[in-house]
Protein backbone atom coordinates (compact mmCIF):
# COMPACT_ATOMS: atom_id res chain seq x y z
CA UNK A 1 0.00 0.00 0.00
CA UNK A 2 1.34 3.42 -0.99
CA UNK A 3 1.02 5.63 2.10
CA UNK A 4 2.18 8.61 0.05
CA UNK A 5 -1.41 8.77 -1.20
CA UNK A 6 -2.47 9.80 2.31
CA UNK A 7 0.33 12.33 2.72
CA UNK A 8 -0.51 13.94 -0.62
CA UNK A 9 -4.16 14.22 0.39
CA UNK A 10 -3.27 15.67 3.78
CA UNK A 11 -1.53 18.57 2.03
CA UNK A 12 -4.87 19.60 0.54
CA UNK A 13 -6.61 19.85 3.93
CA UNK A 14 -5.27 22.54 6.26
CA UNK A 15 -6.83 21.06 9.39
CA UNK A 16 -5.54 17.56 8.66
CA UNK A 17 -2.10 18.93 7.82
CA UNK A 18 -1.88 20.86 11.10
CA UNK A 19 -2.88 17.77 13.04
CA UNK A 20 -0.24 15.67 11.33
CA UNK A 21 2.43 18.28 11.96
CA UNK A 22 1.50 18.32 15.65
CA UNK A 23 1.57 14.52 15.68
CA UNK A 24 5.10 14.49 14.24
CA UNK A 25 6.30 16.79 17.02
CA UNK A 26 4.57 14.80 19.76
CA UNK A 27 5.69 11.46 18.38
CA UNK A 28 9.34 12.53 18.31
CA UNK A 29 9.10 13.26 22.03
CA UNK A 30 7.14 10.06 22.64
CA UNK A 31 9.67 7.88 20.80
CA UNK A 32 12.50 9.39 22.78
CA UNK A 33 10.69 8.86 26.05
CA UNK A 34 10.08 5.16 25.42
CA UNK A 35 13.52 4.71 23.87
CA UNK A 36 12.59 3.43 20.42
CA UNK A 37 14.17 4.27 17.07
CA UNK A 38 12.01 4.77 14.01
CA UNK A 39 12.81 3.82 10.46
CA UNK A 40 9.51 4.29 8.65
CA UNK A 41 7.66 7.21 10.27
CA UNK A 42 4.72 6.61 7.94
CA UNK A 43 3.91 3.37 9.75
CA UNK A 44 3.52 5.25 13.03
CA UNK A 45 1.53 8.03 11.44
CA UNK A 46 -0.88 5.47 10.05
CA UNK A 47 -1.00 3.62 13.38
CA UNK A 48 -2.60 6.67 14.98
CA UNK A 49 -4.90 7.60 12.06
CA UNK A 50 -8.43 6.85 13.18
CA UNK A 51 -11.03 6.06 10.53
CA UNK A 52 -12.64 9.49 11.07
CA UNK A 53 -9.41 11.25 10.06
CA UNK A 54 -9.20 9.20 6.87
CA UNK A 55 -12.92 9.69 6.19
CA UNK A 56 -12.50 13.47 6.38
CA UNK A 57 -9.86 13.15 3.66
CA UNK A 58 -12.25 11.17 1.48
CA UNK A 59 -9.90 8.18 1.32
CA UNK A 60 -10.55 4.45 1.36
CA UNK A 61 -10.71 2.88 4.82
CA UNK A 62 -7.70 0.66 4.11
CA UNK A 63 -5.57 3.73 4.83
CA UNK A 64 -6.70 4.05 8.48
CA UNK A 65 -5.10 2.20 11.39
CA UNK A 66 -7.33 -0.88 11.36
CA UNK A 67 -4.95 -3.11 9.38
CA UNK A 68 -2.10 -2.30 11.76
CA UNK A 69 -4.45 -2.89 14.67
CA UNK A 70 -5.20 -6.36 13.26
CA UNK A 71 -1.48 -7.16 13.17
CA UNK A 72 -0.76 -5.61 16.56
CA UNK A 73 -3.55 -7.61 18.15
CA UNK A 74 -1.94 -10.85 16.96
CA UNK A 75 1.55 -9.75 18.04
CA UNK A 76 0.26 -8.74 21.47
CA UNK A 77 -1.60 -12.00 22.05
CA UNK A 78 1.35 -14.16 21.01
CA UNK A 79 3.93 -12.26 23.07
CA UNK A 80 1.72 -12.04 26.15
CA UNK A 81 0.98 -15.76 25.83
CA UNK A 82 4.69 -16.53 25.73
CA UNK A 83 5.37 -14.25 28.71
CA UNK A 84 2.73 -15.68 31.05
CA UNK A 85 3.38 -19.27 29.87
CA UNK A 86 6.95 -18.96 31.13
CA UNK A 87 6.28 -16.76 34.16
CA UNK A 88 3.42 -18.78 35.64
CA UNK A 89 4.54 -22.36 35.13
CA UNK A 90 2.04 -23.70 37.65
CA UNK A 91 -1.06 -22.31 35.94
CA UNK A 92 -3.24 -24.71 33.92
CA UNK A 93 -4.50 -23.80 30.44
CA UNK A 94 -7.81 -22.39 31.65
CA UNK A 95 -6.20 -19.97 34.11
CA UNK A 96 -3.63 -18.89 31.51
CA UNK A 97 -6.44 -18.17 29.05
CA UNK A 98 -8.28 -16.04 31.62
CA UNK A 99 -5.12 -14.14 32.58
CA UNK A 100 -4.25 -13.45 28.95
CA UNK A 101 -7.78 -12.19 28.31
CA UNK A 102 -7.48 -9.79 31.26
CA UNK A 103 -4.19 -8.43 29.92
CA UNK A 104 -5.18 -7.92 26.28
CA UNK A 105 -8.73 -6.67 26.92
CA UNK A 106 -9.80 -3.13 26.08
CA UNK A 107 -9.69 -1.71 29.66
CA UNK A 108 -6.13 -2.98 30.15
CA UNK A 109 -4.92 -1.54 26.85
CA UNK A 110 -6.47 1.80 27.75
CA UNK A 111 -4.51 1.76 31.03
CA UNK A 112 -1.24 0.94 29.26
CA UNK A 113 -1.84 3.55 26.55
CA UNK A 114 -2.92 6.27 28.97
CA UNK A 115 0.15 5.84 31.15
CA UNK A 116 2.21 6.53 28.01
CA UNK A 117 0.05 9.54 26.98
CA UNK A 118 -0.82 7.79 23.72
CA UNK A 119 -4.30 9.38 23.45
CA UNK A 120 -2.61 12.71 22.66
CA UNK A 121 -1.14 11.16 19.51
CA UNK A 122 -4.39 9.92 17.98
CA UNK A 123 -5.33 11.63 14.71
CA UNK A 124 -9.09 12.17 14.63
CA UNK A 125 -11.52 13.68 12.17
CA UNK A 126 -13.21 16.97 13.03
CA UNK A 127 -16.45 15.46 14.33
CA UNK A 128 -14.80 12.72 16.37
CA UNK A 129 -12.40 15.23 17.90
CA UNK A 130 -15.26 17.49 19.03
CA UNK A 131 -17.22 14.64 20.64
CA UNK A 132 -14.38 13.39 22.82
CA UNK A 133 -13.11 10.56 20.66
CA UNK A 134 -9.65 10.82 22.18
CA UNK A 135 -11.09 9.55 25.47
CA UNK A 136 -13.13 6.72 23.95
CA UNK A 137 -11.77 3.38 25.21
CA UNK A 138 -12.23 1.54 21.90
CA UNK A 139 -10.28 4.21 19.98
CA UNK A 140 -7.47 4.32 22.53
CA UNK A 141 -7.10 0.54 22.76
CA UNK A 142 -7.14 0.19 18.97
CA UNK A 143 -4.39 2.80 18.67
CA UNK A 144 -2.26 0.91 21.20
CA UNK A 145 -2.51 -2.29 19.15
CA UNK A 146 -1.90 -0.44 15.88
CA UNK A 147 1.23 1.15 17.35
CA UNK A 148 2.52 -2.28 18.38
CA UNK A 149 1.85 -3.54 14.87
CA UNK A 150 3.77 -0.60 13.40
CA UNK A 151 6.68 -1.14 15.79
CA UNK A 152 6.80 -4.83 14.88
CA UNK A 153 6.91 -4.05 11.15
CA UNK A 154 9.42 -1.23 11.52
CA UNK A 155 11.83 -2.62 14.11
CA UNK A 156 11.04 -6.31 14.36
CA UNK A 157 10.15 -8.88 17.00
CA UNK A 158 12.84 -7.87 19.50
CA UNK A 159 11.80 -4.21 19.61
CA UNK A 160 8.15 -5.10 20.07
CA UNK A 161 9.03 -7.55 22.84
CA UNK A 162 11.22 -4.96 24.57
CA UNK A 163 8.40 -2.42 24.47
CA UNK A 164 6.09 -4.88 26.20
CA UNK A 165 8.79 -5.76 28.75
CA UNK A 166 9.19 -2.07 29.57
CA UNK A 167 5.59 -0.87 29.55
CA UNK A 168 3.17 -3.80 29.84
CA UNK A 169 4.68 -6.73 31.72
CA UNK A 170 5.60 -4.64 34.81
CA UNK A 171 1.86 -4.18 35.40
CA UNK A 172 1.30 -7.95 35.51
CA UNK A 173 2.30 -8.52 39.11
CA UNK A 174 0.12 -11.54 39.83
CA UNK A 175 -1.89 -14.28 38.17
CA UNK A 176 -5.06 -12.43 39.26
CA UNK A 177 -4.30 -9.29 37.23
CA UNK A 178 -7.40 -7.37 36.16
CA UNK A 179 -7.42 -3.74 34.98
CA UNK A 180 -11.19 -3.37 34.78
CA UNK A 181 -12.24 -0.53 37.07
CA UNK A 182 -15.88 -0.38 38.16
CA UNK A 183 -16.36 3.34 38.77
CA UNK A 184 -20.07 2.89 39.55
CA UNK A 185 -19.32 0.56 42.45
CA UNK A 186 -16.57 2.88 43.70
CA UNK A 187 -18.96 5.85 43.62
CA UNK A 188 -21.76 3.89 45.32
CA UNK A 189 -19.43 2.88 48.16
CA UNK A 190 -18.08 6.42 48.54
CA UNK A 191 -21.56 8.01 48.48
CA UNK A 192 -22.82 5.60 51.12
CA UNK A 193 -19.83 6.29 53.37
CA UNK A 194 -19.57 10.06 52.88
CA UNK A 195 -23.21 11.09 52.38
CA UNK A 196 -25.40 8.16 53.39
CA UNK A 197 -27.22 8.89 50.13
CA UNK A 198 -28.14 6.85 47.08
CA UNK A 199 -26.66 7.33 43.59
CA UNK A 200 -28.93 7.81 40.58
CA UNK A 201 -28.17 7.92 36.86
CA UNK A 202 -30.23 9.77 34.25
CA UNK A 203 -29.83 9.45 30.49
CA UNK A 204 -30.01 13.06 29.24
CA UNK A 205 -29.34 12.61 25.53
CA UNK A 206 -28.89 10.06 22.77
CA UNK A 207 -27.73 11.20 19.36
CA UNK A 208 -26.02 10.04 16.20
CA UNK A 209 -26.63 7.20 13.74
CA UNK A 210 -27.65 3.79 15.08
CA UNK A 211 -24.20 2.29 14.40
CA UNK A 212 -22.42 5.10 16.25
CA UNK A 213 -24.90 6.45 18.79
CA UNK A 214 -23.62 8.73 21.56
CA UNK A 215 -25.20 8.49 25.01
CA UNK A 216 -24.85 11.17 27.69
CA UNK A 217 -25.64 10.40 31.32
CA UNK A 218 -25.73 12.54 34.46
CA UNK A 219 -25.11 11.09 37.91
CA UNK A 220 -26.56 12.53 41.10
CA UNK A 221 -26.10 11.85 44.80
CA UNK A 222 -29.02 12.76 47.01
CA UNK A 223 -30.55 14.76 44.18
CA UNK A 224 -27.42 16.81 43.43
CA UNK A 225 -25.66 16.31 40.10
CA UNK A 226 -21.94 15.57 40.40
CA UNK A 227 -20.85 14.36 36.99
CA UNK A 228 -21.59 13.70 33.33
CA UNK A 229 -20.34 10.98 31.04
CA UNK A 230 -20.40 10.14 27.34
CA UNK A 231 -20.23 6.69 25.76
CA UNK A 232 -21.24 4.48 22.85
CA UNK A 233 -23.57 2.60 25.21
CA UNK A 234 -25.66 3.57 28.24
CA UNK A 235 -23.42 1.40 30.40
CA UNK A 236 -20.24 3.14 29.21
CA UNK A 237 -21.77 6.59 29.70
CA UNK A 238 -22.77 5.69 33.26
CA UNK A 239 -19.26 4.46 34.05
CA UNK A 240 -17.78 7.68 32.65
CA UNK A 241 -20.29 9.77 34.63
CA UNK A 242 -19.32 7.93 37.82
CA UNK A 243 -15.63 8.53 37.07
CA UNK A 244 -16.35 12.25 36.53
CA UNK A 245 -18.23 12.41 39.84
CA UNK A 246 -15.42 10.69 41.74
CA UNK A 247 -12.94 13.22 40.38
CA UNK A 248 -15.29 16.10 41.27
CA UNK A 249 -15.48 14.74 44.81
CA UNK A 250 -11.70 14.68 45.11
CA UNK A 251 -11.39 10.93 44.65
CA UNK A 252 -8.82 10.95 41.85
CA UNK A 253 -9.18 7.88 39.61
Amino acid sequence: MDFQVVLNKVKTDKSAEQKLQKFNELFTTFAGRINISTGNIGLYQQAFMHSSYINDLGLDKRYNNERLEFLGDAVLELMVSDHIFNKYEELPEGRLTKLRANIVCEPSLVVFASKLDMPKLILLGRGEDKTGGRDRPSIVSDAFEAFLGALYLDQGHQAAEQFLKDFVYPHITSEDYNAVIDYKTMLQEYAHQAFQESVTYELVSSKGPSHHRQFETEVSIGGRMYGKGMGLSKKESEQQAAKSALNALGQEV
